[in-house]
């Protein structure tokens, strides 16, 4: 620092270098304070230091204004606290979940618990079963870049098949027929799941080769019917991801048609021991992402942003296949009604699920994809 001591009265030598005025005096005022100095150089020097006094000044200044600023912003910000831990349930709601005639309770039956992953058993309408499918990720069974859908009516869920078909599948059609633009292109498994049935070899009768795959701990399923070929290493209880190709495009058990994929979603809300039901895909596969294969490669890429489909709408029940479902319930209301027609898991590996578009019509003409 440059000493301020030395002033104009009585001053014989320099404030700064303490050199003998004998050339003349140079006089430099800063702030209050006078300095005399012997020459223009010891002047200049005399700027320089109070200069940097003032930045070094400065910079504390501003170091303590931004510790000032993040202390008051990290006061008045707001805080949510810790996390809460999560809380098990009381013992209370545990028993109340279970059946209130295991109570002796003459009340209504309360909701039984179901296995992780399982769908609730009030999920019965169609409505609801699409809206919980569509939580998840799945993608169109046949490859882009073009979204196949039902093309004419009689490919669409509900169209008109021969033979006793579930009463959800209302004129018979219990799928959606996609394709047959490419014999033998893959067919690709629409979500991760395992492998429930497969079929190989002659076939006429029950859809020809298929493969159905069991998909949310065993409440959803989806069958490929028609296939001309299936992986060798394919079996029952193989684990499968979404895209994996499970098949061909073919037409074993088709009589007249062309060859195309019959494809089917079922449901079962409450396990094994629910009745199976059918639910039209159609509204699903027009909104699933395409899988859209590399050119000169096997990778493929799923496109998210694909066009959505237009979907045909599901075939309105007509009278005459009306009135042979009400005898037919009529004719069961003795038995076992219609829990019984799921069968058990014996009783399916010797009878082809239903769904499959294969067969003549009562009158002896094909049917009307055939």
């Amino acid at each position: 620092m440059v000493d301020s001591s030395p002033t104009i009265e009585g001053a014989d030598a320099c404030g700064l270098c303490q050199s003998p005025l004998v050339q003349g005096r140079f006089v430099r005022a800063e702030a209050s304070s006078f300095y005399v100095l012997c020459s223009r150089e010891c002047s200049q020097a005399v700027a320089r230091a109070h200069l940097r006094e003032r930045w070094a000044e400065r910079r504390q200044s501003l170091r303590r204004l931004t510790i000032g600023i993040i202390f008051a912003g990290a006061y008045l910000a707001p805080h949510q606290g810790p996390p809460r831990a999560a809380k098990a349930p009381h013992a209370s709601w545990v028993a109340s979940a279970a059946p209130a005639a295991s109570t002796g309770s003459t009340g209504p039956a309360g909701p039984a618990p179901l296995p992780e992953g399982w769908l609730p058993p009030d999920w019965e309408s169609d409505a609801s079963a699409l809206a919980a499918l569509g939580r998840d990720t799945w993608i169109h069974p046949l490859a882009g870049p073009f979204r196949r859908m039902p093309i004419r009516d009689s490919r669409v869920f509900g169209a008109a098949r021969p033979g006793d078909r579930p009463a959800e599948c209302r004129n018979g059609h219990c799928g959606v027929d996609l394709g047959g633009e490419i014999w033998g292109e893959h067919v690709h498994a629409v979500h991760d799941g395992v492998v429930d049935w497969v079929k190989r070899g002659v076939n006429p009768d029950r859809g020809g080769q298929f493969v159905r795959i069991s998909h949310r701990a065993g409440t959803v399923f989806t069958q490929y019917f028609h296939l001309s070929a299936i992986p060798r290493g394919l079996e029952r209880g193989s684990v499968v991801k979404a895209g994996d190709v499970i098949g061909a495009v073919g037409d074993t058990g088709v009589k007249e048609s062309g060859p195309h994929l019959h494809f089917t979603i079922s449901v079962r809300p409450g396990g094994k021991d629910w009745p199976e039901r059918y639910i039209d895909p159609e509204p699903l596969i027009a909104l699933w992402p395409l899988r859209v294969p590399v050119e000169g490669s096997e990778i493929g890429l799923v496109n998210t942003v694909a066009p959505v489909g237009a979907p045909l709408g599901s075939s309105p029940l007509n009278p005459a296949h009306k009135r042979k479902l009400a005898k037919a319930e009529r004719g069961g209301r003795g038995g076992k009604g219609r829990a019984a027609t799921a069968g058990t898991d014996d009783e399916k590996e010797s009878a082809a699920p239903s769904g499959d578009d294969a067969g003549e019509s009562e009158s002896g003409e094909p049917s009307s994809d055939e």
